[in-house]
């Protein structure tokens, strides 16, 4: 399965569903619409299972412990390929897929547009719950993965990197506050998460993404650190990087560890 794209079409994962070696497919839509209908064999992880949930800054990537439990229960080797979606147009998956990313499991892909667009094509969807072949994993976090206070620092003070901010413009201006500090990283540019989405084509990515970032100042030529609150916006974010082919990490410390640090430099 390792020949699948990073970004996969409805019309081209429906005939994989009934392959011998069909892929692994992870649904993070809420509880709710994935008992509603989901993909038929797809696997529902819940997206907190993703975060360490621990103020300030419960974005960051969850314990190892607890990716133990998860990706034990998703039967994961590696060799597995695996197709991720949600129902919201790309956070919880791009998140999933920044956390593969960060374990070092190289096989996956994204389902474009997710449960919006395979419902905008009447195709197929179940209520059964198929409990995925669980065995025993462990996982590594890659610390070279991880994006720290650190790092971003001294990408701004040798200019080096770019900041994308994938929070909505009021969050950016700093006239929503969610911090102790409000305002954005120092040279932040600010395109918010749904800015990327196609609403007339089932919020798949937009095809002129490239173009549009790069009017907006983000052409790639730089490394690039994307964040928002959480680091669940800016899943969204480092996946359409990550399909342009840019140089991408996410920050999963994000605004919530930033803005509530006491020696980090803002802009309003």
């Amino acid at each position: 399965m390792s020949q699948l794209p990073l970004i996969i079409e409805p019309a081209e994962l429906l005939p994989l569903l009934q392959s011998p070696k069909a892929p692994l497919i992870v649904d993070l839509s809420s509880e709710e619409n994935y008992r509603r209908g989901h993909i038929p064999g797809a696997a529902h992880v819940p997206p907190q299972m993703l975060l360490c949930n621990r103020p300030p800054a419960p974005g960051r990537i969850a314990p190892v412990e607890q990716l133990n439990r998860l990706f034990t229960y998703l039967g994961l080797t590696p060799d597995t390929h695996v197709v991720v979606y949600d129902d919201e147009g790309g956070g919880w998956a791009g998140r999933f897929i920044w956390t593969l990313d960060t374990i070092g499991h190289k096989h996956y892909s994204y389902l474009n547009g997710g449960l919006h667009a395979w419902l905008g094509e009447d195709l197929p969807v179940t209520q059964e719950i198929e409990d995925p072949n669980t065995h025993e994993v462990e996982v590594e976090i890659d610390p070279e993965h991880l994006v720290e206070i650190p790092d971003i620092l001294q990408g701004l003070e040798n200019q080096r990197l770019q900041i994308w901010d994938a929070r909505g413009p009021q969050e950016y201006r700093g006239e929503k506050i969610l911090a102790q500090k409000a305002g954005h990283i120092p040279g932040a540019i600010n395109v918010e998460w749904t800015e990327l989405m196609d609403r007339d084509r089932g919020l798949r990515i937009r095809k002129d993404a490239r173009e549009y970032l790069a009017a907006k100042g983000l052409t790639g030529d730089k490394p690039i650190v994307t964040h928002c609150q959480s680091h669940h916006r800016s899943g969204f974010t480092y996946l359409v990087g990550k399909s342009l082919g840019f140089d991408i990490k996410g920050y999963h410390g994000s605004w919530s560890e930033w803005g509530n640090h006491p020696d980090t430099p803002v802009e309003v």
